[in-house]
């Protein structure tokens, strides 16, 4: 059951409608008539009682004027709107010693409409084949066609504005690669990396290999109308010009690591049932639109979206991958006369952290614009709920 406070959790002020909203006033009656996965349960749970008493926190009182308010803890779901910024800023923050001094291409790879459903009915197992079938086409386009090893950072997408179904991998890939004898630095040409033509074709031959193979060994069911389907459509990967700076592409980085679904600026209504959303149509010159959807339907497609517990939406492959990194990446900045151990991430706090990214210090007193906020007492969780991971 979701937990209700006079159709909003205890703690949490008035404002525009949110996800947590819509989970609290039409959750319980479809938990009811639908059957939900033990992560898709976890996330409507963590979504409805996050920043409120239900999950505690701690009260702050202004050194100056005397000024109270709780600050209430996080639900830390992977899947939440609002827990999205502190993570993405503390991941943006390790990868910036990791951007080497040259352009970056980014790359998408899109799995046809006639898989989707399929895909997304054996999450674990269909989304693994992509970040299978991508990286295995990218590597081996580099080997081939520029004799050498290239790195790259995969980001998952299953969704399209309206919170379709919409399976893509964003690639951000540096300019160039590390030689097989790991002696030379190959520079790509500086606005192009891969025909996407030929990327495409072996692309969709890997995909629909490694499936083929999936169902013969029976951990997805037969699938042999969507592979034939499949097989006769051009598949989509689409290719932009490498950005300039590393600041460039940390930025754009961030707009698609940890994204999630929907965003609570886009709720514009919540009312008799409904929910309206805005969205931007790309097939209309990316206008801005807006969409209403029965809230049932709109739970529905939202936990489409939710992932298996533990399965990673960001990969790192070739010399930036986990078990090699460290050799290899050190081994790329010492061909760019850069010191070949990586320097120790910054330590930010939370508090610094969000000043980095919103630009308001929220130690400082709301009331009184002058002293400190400081914290002087625990709120302890008005119920004995679990604490969630990130599922």
């Amino acid at each position: 059951m979701l937990s209700r406070a006079g159709g909003r959790a205890a703690g949490e002020k008035q404002g525009r409608p949110e996800l947590a909203d819509i989970f609290r006033q039409y959750g319980e009656n479809y938990q009811r008539t639908h059957r939900l996965s033990a992560s898709q349960q976890k996330v409507m749970r963590a979504v409805s009682v996050c920043r409120t008493q239900e999950l505690g926190g701690h009260l702050d009182r202004c050194e100056s004027c005397g000024f109270e308010r709780p600050a209430y803890n996080s639900c830390r779901n992977r899947h939440c709107p609002k827990c999205q910024s502190l993570a993405k800023a503390q991941w943006l923050e390790k990868q910036t010693s990791e951007l080497l001094p040259v352009g970056y291409f980014h790359l998408v790879f899109t799995l046809p409409h006639e898989l989707n459903r399929l895909v997304l009915a054996h999450k674990k197992i269909g989304l693994s084949l992509l970040f299978k079938a991508v990286s295995e086409t990218l590597l081996q386009f580099g080997q081939t066609r520029l004799q050498g090893t290239l790195g790259i950072i995969a980001v998952l997408h299953t969704w399209d504005q309206t919170l379709k179904a919409h399976v893509h991998l964003h690639c951000l890939i540096p300019a160039g690669a590390l030689s097989l004898d790991h002696r030379r630095w190959i520079s790509a040409r500086k606005n192009f990396l891969f025909p996407v033509k030929a990327l495409s074709q072996v692309f969709r031959g890997k995909f629909l290999a490694l499936l083929q193979q999936a169902c013969d060994k029976g951990k997805i069911p037969a699938a042999n109308n969507e592979i034939k389907a499949s097989r006769q459509k051009s598949w989509v990967v689409y290719a932009k010009k490498p950005f300039g700076s590393a600041q460039t592409v940390l930025d754009y980085l961030g707009r698609y690591t940890h994204r999630v679904a929907l965003s609570n600026d886009r709720i514009l209504q919540v009312q008799d049932g409904e929910v309206t959303l805005s969205y931007r149509d790309r097939r209309d010159g990316d206008r801005k639109k807006t969409i209403t959807l029965e809230a049932q339907e709109f739970i529905c497609r939202f936990l489409l979206h939710v992932l298996p517990q533990g399965f990673m939406r960001i990969r790192h492959f070739g010399f930036l991958a986990n078990r090699s990194k460290k050799q290899a990446l050190g081994r790329c900045r010492k061909l760019f006369d850069l010191d070949p151990v990586l320097p120790p991430s910054p330590f930010l706090s939370a508090k610094d952290l969000l000043l980095k990214i919103i630009g308001v210090d929220l130690s400082r007193c709301p009331s009184c614009r002058e002293g400190t906020m400081i914290v002087v007492g625990d709120l302890p969780a008005s119920s004995n709920l679990p604490r969630w991971d990130s599922a």
